[in-house]
């Protein structure tokens, strides 16, 4: 892990202005810029308020902000999934003509998902507002929530990104995976009330998914004004320092593998 600290630090500056220059890309084309990253979580909110709320009559309070402090974390979590699978084919140019270590890569896109997520973070601020949503010193424990996500989430990227080198159908099975998780992570729906006659099947839903937990946590602290689970987020916090060791040592066994693969 010594190593690994080492060429965080080391590779800093690299990661930062790599996450700029995809940032800016992204919108260079684009008649509307930067804006879309505003529009876009925006218009998937009201899509989902309006089919979830209204369309199936959901009666949770300040469903509108309920929808949005699910969708910024799962939007996080998917564009991290989804994009560490095939992170190294897809930088194959830099891997076989630059040494860096692997994990940088999936540093350096975390860094634009985060930017992201931190102006959706931003319109839910605003939207809370808005739904008269009352606020409260609780919400300051969404830093150290979305803190174990990042670490979790980034465990689980640097290990799909190993695997995603010598595994073609891993990308496939893995949008399988994560359609499944989406639906059962509770995004436009309350997990405790729908599932209330089933407490087990709730049990396993909010204690063994990680984004469900992570879901309601976060509604708890910045919707209800109540403690999170200190106990759950300790017990996230330990599975996400062990990903992030098995994965950095299996990058660091194999890093000098990948390009003859690729």
């Amino acid at each position: 892990m010594n190593r690994f600290l080492s060429n965080i630090k080391k590779y800093q500056k690299y990661a930062v202005r790599s996450a700029k220059a995809e940032l800016k890309s992204e919108v260079a084309d684009s008649y509307l810029n930067w804006l879309w990253w505003i529009i876009e979580p925006l218009c998937f909110m009201l899509i989902y308020t309006f089919i979830f709320g209204y369309v199936f009559h959901n009666k949770t309070p300040h469903f509108a902000s309920f929808v949005f402090v699910g969708l910024t974390a799962w939007n996080f979590f998917n564009r991290m999934i989804n994009g560490s699978v095939r992170l190294i084919s897809n930088n194959r140019d830099l891997v076989k003509k630059v040494y860096i270590p692997k994990y940088i890569l999936l540093l350096a896109k975390s860094y634009t998902y985060l930017f992201k997520t931190g102006i959706s973070i931003i319109i839910t601020f605003f939207l809370m507002f808005f739904q008269g949503v009352r606020f409260s010193w609780h919400i300051i424990f969404f830093i150290p929530i979305y803190m174990v996500f990042y670490m979790l989430t980034f465990g689980i990227g640097l290990i799909l990104m190993h695997y995603g080198v010598t595994i073609n159908d891993l990308g496939n099975l893995t949008n399988i995976a994560l359609r499944m998780v989406f639906y059962l992570s509770g995004v436009f729906y309350n997990i405790t009330e729908r599932l209330g006659d089933q407490p087990k099947l709730c049990f396993l839903l909010l204690r063994v998914n990680p984004t469900a937990f992570i879901m309601n946590e976060l509604r708890k602290t910045m919707l209800y004004n109540t403690l999170p689970s200190f106990q759950g987020l300790a017990f996230w916090l330990c599975v996400a320092l062990a990903l992030i060791a098995i994965g950095v040592r299996l990058i660091h066994k194999y890093e000098n593998s990948y390009a003859k693969v690729i």
